[in-house]
């Protein structure tokens, strides 16, 4: 599964410099799959699309920090448990009940985004 940020979120900035990924992104802030990862020029997802990674995405929120699901590992390989559910002082940081993901699935997931390191 995939954290997401609730509409509790204060838009106070803590959760974004913990996440390893650079899943995290401010309200209206345009992302990149190479934004914090190792990921660059044409990525070919597996099942015939293909995307830039350098290609600015638009934002999933304008309202809220928002995490980007694709991105988003849990911190599996780098910490016990998500850093931006640790740091958030309003618990908004929650488990995305609509995106499950294995331990095993969460893990290649990291070694995709960080493959060109």
């Amino acid at each position: 599964m995939a954290i997401k940020i609730t509409d509790e979120c204060i838009n106070c900035g803590a959760c974004e410099p913990e996440c390893p990924n650079n899943a995290i992104y401010d309200a209206g802030a345009a992302w990149r799959f190479s934004d914090g990862t190792g990921l660059k020029g044409v990525i070919d997802f597996g099942d015939g699309n293909t995307l830039n990674a350098e290609e600015a995405q638009a934002a999933l929120s304008d309202d809220i920090y928002y995490i980007v699901p694709d991105k988003c590992t849990e911190c599996v390989g780098f910490h016990d448990e998500p850093q931006c559910a640790a740091v958030c002082p309003v618990d908004c940081c929650v488990d995305d009940e609509d995106i499950r993901e294995t331990e095993e699935e969460l893990l290649a997931k990291k070694d995709w985004l960080h493959m060109n390191e």
